[in-house]
């Protein structure tokens, strides 16, 4: 699978998801790491990083932003093998 294609299933879950929730795609020209995706929701935020795959290649700084962003709220690599896994986190993180 694509990371386009499972980027794009994965918005569309997580608006199921999160009924009125904003999400919004990074600009990693801009900002050279940064996660693909933020998500408002509520009073929360969060970012994920798209991987096609667990074993996929992590750009330059994204395991730094990833950290960074975890610390000041919520931020995984979320992958077809994980996913399951990380919006079960996400969910927990939004209704705490």
């Amino acid at each position: 699978m694509l990371e386009s294609n499972f980027q794009a299933q994965l918005i569309k879950e997580l608006k199921r998801m999160f009924p009125g929730c904003i999400v919004t795609k990074n600009d990693s020209s801009y900002i050279q790491g940064i996660p693909d995706l933020t998500i408002l929701y509520k009073d929360k935020w969060a970012s994920l990083e798209c991987k096609k795959s667990a074993r996929a290649k992590k750009q330059p700084n994204q395991e730094y932003y990833v950290g960074l962003m975890n610390e000041m709220s919520f931020s995984r690599f979320i992958c077809p093998e994980n996913k399951e896994e990380v919006l079960y986190e996400l969910q927990q993180s939004f209704e705490s």
